[in-house]
């Protein structure tokens, strides 16, 4: 494969069948280049679909409904509400649930967050710090929530970007006290959220919400992680909790409408199977357009021998061995599905990066492209695709017998 004069002639023949060469090599070209296209799409729409999943995958959600069952004796329609107690009821005996928290959102126009001239209404929520964890939020500066924040009532704040641009401007708000509806709280920190929207957020310490704006111990939802639980444990322990909290508040542990649950891992592991099965399915359309390629350059080559069975007959009468001649056929295809294939996988490359930069990232589709294993993969599978194609009509080549092919006109 070494040997100059070898590819001085395989170049020679190139260059003296242009069209051919360009209309074989065009083929694999176009196949290799749909297969890049197809898995970067693929790798696009996964990316825009999963980065929906801004928060913690391990995570689950729990929220009180209204029944729609009579259970002992009690009438449907009854108000389902957690209360902090829930909070310890989950979390006893269950060493695997982490990051416990509640949350009491106070929504709507009724409450005002302000600093010095500037006004604004925000989404406030009441939290405990392991809501920051499931939420997967940035801290950009200052600090986030503590449990001494929690146990001693402090009147503190943790702000959203978006929130420190409408009201501080290019101020520093670490230090500096917002007002809710009159009642100063101290800025600690400010954080972010690949969600642009839920950086629309003011988080306070739960207690100090339960003790000056909703008094009672009443909250909203529970939530918390699951630490390295599988999905088929996730799912059992969220029917466990389920089980336990209607024996609690008394209610049938089936009806649908008396509890709300959300398991982000069994979403995050259902749209992840989701996206094995389309990027197989492109996958094989994608391999059987390079294969229909091959084809292409199998048969081009068959012509190929037939043209020159004079010259390999020679060749052979000479001294030429089987081995030789086989060895000029494949690296001819080789070296024409390697640069075709090769000029494929870079068109598909730049085509996928103009895509990137011309599209907006949305939540369907964002960052089209191929990772650096699948392009070395691509560029192996053109080069064993070359010798594969060349294989059959070498094969024929080598078979050929000197007195036949001497005769052929």
């Amino acid at each position: 494969m070494l040997d100059i004069g070898l590819w001085q002639e395989i170049f020679s023949t190139m260059r003296k069948n242009k069209l051919r060469t360009f209309l074989t090599g065009f083929s694999v070209a176009w196949g290799i280049f749909i297969l890049m296209i197809l898995l970067g799409s693929g790798n696009g729409l996964q990316k825009g679909v999963m980065h929906n999943f801004s928060d913690a995958k391990n995570s689950v959600w729990m929220w009180g409904g209204r029944t729609s069952v009579a259970y002992e004796g009690m009438n449907i329609g009854r108000g389902i509400s957690f209360k902090n107690d829930d909070l310890e009821f989950v979390q006893n005996g269950r060493p695997q649930i982490e990051n416990i928290s509640g949350r009491i959102g106070l929504w709507g126009g009724e409450y005002h967050t302000s600093y010095k001239n500037e006004y604004g209404d925000f989404g406030i929520q009441g939290i405990n710090p392991g809501h920051q964890v499931t939420e997967n939020i940035k801290l950009e500066s200052g600090r986030l929530l503590n449990v001494f924040d929690i146990e001693k009532f402090r009147k503190v704040a943790v702000i959203g970007t978006i929130v420190k641009e409408r009201l501080f401007k290019e101020e520093d708000p670490i230090g500096k006290y917002i007002n809710i509806n009159g009642i100063p709280f101290l800025v600690v920190g400010v954080f972010g959220d690949i969600h642009p929207g839920e950086t629309e957020r003011v988080y306070l310490p739960i207690t100090v919400v339960q003790k000056t704006f909703r008094p009672g111990t009443n909250v909203e939802l529970m939530t918390f992680t699951i630490g390295n639980a599988t999905l088929a444990e996730s799912k059992s322990l969220v029917d466990e909790l389920k089980t336990g909290l209607a024996r609690k508040h008394k209610f049938d542990p089936n009806d649908q409408s008396a509890m709300g649950s959300y398991n982000t891992l069994e979403d995050y592991q259902r749209n992840l199977n989701l996206f094995i099965g389309i990027n197989f399915f492109v996958g094989i359309i994608g391999i059987f357009t390079l294969i229909a390629g091959l084809v292409g350059v199998s048969n081009i080559m068959l012509i190929v021998v037939k043209e020159r069975t004079k010259e390999i007959g020679i060749r052979k009468a000479i001294g030429a061995t089987p081995g030789s001649i086989v060895g000029l056929i494949i690296a001819e295809a080789l070296v024409i599905t390697s640069f075709a294939g090769y000029i494929g996988l870079l068109l598909g490359v730049v085509v996928l990066e103009f895509l990137n930069k011309l599209l907006p990232a949305s939540q369907f589709f964002r960052n089209p492209g191929v990772d650096f294993s699948i392009a070395i993969g691509a560029a192996l599978l053109v080069i064993l695709a070359g010798v594969i194609a060349g294989f059959v009509p070498a094969r024929r080549a080598a078979k050929i017998k000197p007195i036949v092919a001497l005769r052929d006109e």
